[in-house]
């Protein structure tokens, strides 16, 4: 999301004319790609020249408009409230599942949807706390996003606890290193980001959870630039508990359910705040005193939200046709093609981004002090990045559904209206 307005003297016209030897370059990386034939099963923007913000709302499917209207009058009309019985109630454990199968790397069990990002992240955050009484050190980054460091302030407050800050280099990103110099017998919890929100760097997250764990504490791993563009092994990799969002890569719809995930080895240890009536033991029973459920049901607190759910279906399918190792491949191609263009066109402007494929998620950061000002003139021609202050505009590049002339286009509209100060 960016909130920003066009200056009021722009150009009514500002055509995309690529170099040709541009253009030939995009056009054989899309001759060449074996997931071009996915990009039809996007629903077309019309008047769009370039959409490089998959990272913050992915596309719609064109299936989910069949799916939501079917949802309608199917289950909801036809069946109505016995549609609960039928399958709305394992609707958060089901899809779960097939998305911890999918893009996760995770085992049956582990995984719900349900909630925001930011109610999961206070839920999961808390019961990790309280998961390890008596230390009270918990651990973030200055870098992560606002919501984590927001959540974790209010947490340590009211539970009178020290944050102890990593300053990481903001290109990069946390490193092992500096989450050994801060973990002790005192730290309860990290929380990090697996993908840096700005930059894209990935954190080596088997090294940082082994030396987590190592201190006896817990780590949460934010997901949610991750999940879908980066392939996971949350079970192999030992991780604790992660939370993550699905209206990026995962093309859930605007404000679509969040999803955590809990080891299932800590599923009889962890007990979150949150005590709703849809995670407890027996939901109709009606009782005087909450007994949560067994597993992983018991981090849902209130009514599921069955509608937000169904377009990551859509969406989880596809992943799963394509495959996350070529999901990855793609990614790379696009960051890399992108960061090519910038240094071979675009004069002045900085990669804020790892170069090291290996370290770098599904979308770039790129600097530059007039990009407040071209984010805001670019989304009036149809080429919709984000800014990200001071002066970062993100290209955030989702495979399925991007081509490489598309990227070509957009960051052409770009230097064309950076050189048009």
């Amino acid at each position: 999301m960016t909130n920003l307005a066009p200056s009021a003297d722009l150009p009514s016209d500002l055509p995309v004319n690529l170099p040709a030897e541009l253009h030939e370059r995009a056009a054989a990386l899309d001759a060449a790609d074996p997931l071009a034939r996915y990009r039809d099963r996007f629903v077309p923007s019309d008047g769009l020249v370039a959409y490089l913000d998959g990272n913050s709302l992915g596309r719609p499917l064109s299936a989910t408009r069949e799916r939501l209207a079917s949802f309608v009058d199917g289950p909801w009309a036809a069946r109505l409230i016995r549609s609960w019985d039928e399958g709305w109630m394992d609707a958060p454990t089901e899809l779960g599942d097939t998305l911890a199968r999918v893009v996760l790397g995770a085992a049956p069990g582990q995984t719900v949807v349900a909630d925001s990002t930011t109610v999961l992240l206070y839920k999961l955050t808390r019961a990790a706390i309280d998961a390890r009484p008596g230390r009270r050190v918990v651990v973030a980054d200055t870098e992560n996003f606002p919501t984590d460091r927001f959540v974790l302030q209010g947490i340590a407050a009211e539970r009178g606890l020290e944050i102890r800050w990593l300053t990481p280099d903001a290109e990069a990103g946390v490193t092992p290193e500096e989450v050994a110099a801060a973990v002790g017998q005192d730290t309860a919890l990290v929380l990090l980001s697996h993908v840096a929100y700005k930059s894209g760097y990935i954190a080596d997250l088997p090294a940082i959870t082994r030396i987590v764990h190592d201190a006896g504490a817990l780590v949460l791993w934010d997901l949610c630039h991750s999940a879908g563009s980066v392939p996971l092994n949350l079970d192999k990799d030992g991780v604790d508990i992660a939370v993550g969002c699905t209206y990026k890569y995962l093309n859930g719809g605007p404000g679509s359910p969040a999803f955590a995930y809990l080891a299932a080895g800590l599923q009889d240890e962890v007990r979150q705040p949150v005590q709703g009536w849809m995670g407890a033991a027996d939901p109709f029973a009606m009782g005087p005193e909450y007994e949560p459920a067994a597993g992983i049901r018991q981090l849902i607190s209130g009514t599921p939200p069955v509608v937000g759910m169904l377009p990551m279906r859509d969406m989880l399918a596809l992943v799963e046709e394509a495959g996350m190792p070529a999901v990855r491949e793609k990614s790379l191609a696009l960051t890399g093609f992108a960061m090519e263009i910038t240094d071979e066109y675009l004069a002045g402007v900085r990669v804020a981004s790892p170069r090291a494929p290996e370290r770098r998620g599904s979308h770039v950061m790129l600097d530059h002090p007039d990009f407040k000002r071209v984010v805001a003139e670019a989304w009036a021609h149809g080429v919709i990045p984000d800014f990200r202050p001071p002066q970062g505009l993100r290209v955030g590049l989702s495979p399925l559904s991007t081509s490489f002339t598309e990227l070509a286009n957009g960051l052409w509209l770009i230097r064309t209206l950076l050189t048009n100060r």
